[in-house]
């Protein structure tokens, strides 16, 4: 078995920014390193029960002048650890994984997807899903919900009501109200996460479909009617999506908070 990983690292970071973000999230420092270099890291240091990862591919952004900075920021380190990046996606996620299936080299039997975004993830959960993968053509690692789930929907109304100052000055009112609209059963949800695997000719047929939104590979593979396979995912699995995601990622990680000059500026 040959596994090549696809790290999706072309998100524009937006909601990250809009929640007081100073920088790319992919940029922020974890022990001296930029997140991105951690998680790709991560592959380099483990080794499949079965097979071995042959190839590594970072999609990153799509636009070729941010695709120009991205590589000057991180080419060089990711090439030394064996990485090959690609232009990924402009708009969307699905655009990305598509766009790196193209590099997938050919005697690669499975292809590992994982979310850049991701630098938490363990030795042993991937071991669990690298390990299942030697059996089942798609695997998924998983969290069970502990808490209630409530569907929601935006009323289109301010909360706490329109400031009349604010709208005399036409500052829009930023924080949405949002009501209940049903309560969900939990039994059988679960929090899916990634790294997810897939045998190369299952994810690529995947991909050929015409409609590929989706929020994750898992749910084009659905489609085709494969099966499936879940692994127990972690908590500390955690994808960083606002700023207080990073504290939390140094906080399994066992690092420090940064000094100094920012990691992403000191290569």
């Amino acid at each position: 078995m040959k596994f090549c990983v696809i790290i999706a690292a072309g998100g524009a970071s937006a909601r990250y920014e809009a929640a007081g973000g100073l920088r790319s999230k992919l940029d922020e420092d974890l022990g001296g390193k930029p997140l991105l270099q951690r998680t790709v890291e991560t592959f380099t240091k483990f080794e499949p029960r079965e097979g071995t990862i042959s190839s590594l591919i970072v999609a990153g952004p799509g636009k070729a002048d941010e695709f120009a900075e991205f590589k000057q920021r991180h080419g060089d380190r990711l090439g030394i650890m064996g990485a090959k990046l690609v232009p990924g996606g402009v708009s969307h996620r699905w655009e990305s994984i598509k766009a790196a299936l193209a590099h997938v080299p050919d005697d690669c039997t499975h292809v590992a997807v994982h979310d850049a975004a991701r630098p938490c993830v363990s030795m042993d959960l991937l071991d669990r899903v690298f390990h299942a993968a030697a059996t089942y053509d798609a695997v998924i690692p998983a969290v069970e919900i502990a808490d209630t789930v409530k569907r929601v929907e935006d009323t289109g109304e301010a909360m706490g009501g329109a400031d009349p100052a604010a709208v005399i000055l036409g500052a829009a009112p930023k924080v949405p109200l949002r009501v209940v609209t049903e309560t969900l059963a939990r039994a059988g949800l679960m929090l899916v996460q990634t790294p997810q695997v897939f045998a190369t000719d299952l994810i690529v047929r995947a991909y050929a479909q015409p409609d590929l939104s989706s929020t994750d590979d898992a749910g084009l593979v659905e489609r085709l009617g494969a099966r499936v396979v879940v692994v127990t995912g972690e908590a500390r699995n955690l994808k960083v999506t606002v700023p207080a995601d990073v504290a939390m990622a140094r906080q399994v990680l066992g690092l420090r908070e940064p000094e100094g000059r920012p990691v992403h500026k000191r290569f």
